[in-house]
């Protein structure tokens, strides 16, 4: 079978895992710069728990992500600086993040992620590429559903206009 054949790991990416193994990368540096900011502006316990959760999980794929990257000759973005830890109350209230702002962000931030990790797993040859897009897919699916349930148990969830009561079909 040629180049394609054998251990994965000793296949070479395709232009398009390239591409998707940086973006997911930068992707994951954003989340972390973003996500930090957003603890310093969360005053809800649990909400500082996702991100926490959500923190965590970037980071792991960075350095999953850049040890593939490196492995394959291919530089990585730049590191963005940590967030330093801020006092809530040193935040005016004008330029302040609410809880439910910053949950519903979450909540759209892990489903376009959710998007993305199929896309990259639909593109791959490599199996091992997409075996870790996969796993990427299934931690953000369980920390969507926690972040659902957040949302609803603390009243936060917007929903869209409920269907209450269907009209009658015509026979």
């Amino acid at each position: 079978m040629g180049v394609l054949s054998g251990n994965p790991k000793d296949e070479p990416m395709h232009y398009g895992e390239i591409f998707g193994v940086w973006a997911a990368s930068v992707a994951a540096r954003g989340a972390v710069s973003c996500y930090q900011t957003y603890l310093n502006h969360a005053g809800d316990k649990d909400l500082k728990k996702i991100l926490n959760d959500l923190i965590d999980q970037a980071k792991l794929e960075i350095k999953e992500l850049d040890t593939l990257l490196s492995d394959n000759g291919i530089p990585s973005a730049p590191i963005m600086p940590d967030k330093p830890p801020v006092k809530l109350e040193d935040i005016p209230a004008g330029a302040k993040f609410s809880d439910p702002e910053i949950a519903a962000k979450i909540a759209v931030d892990t489903s376009a992620g959710l998007v993305a990790c199929s896309q990259a797993m639909a593109q791959s040859i490599r199996e091992d590429i997409g075996a870790l897009f996969a796993k990427y897919h299934l931690t953000k699916a369980a920390l969507g559903l926690k972040i659902l349930k957040l949302n609803k148990e603390k009243g936060w969830l917007i929903p869209p206009p409920l269907q209450i009561k269907r009209p009658e079909s015509e026979k």
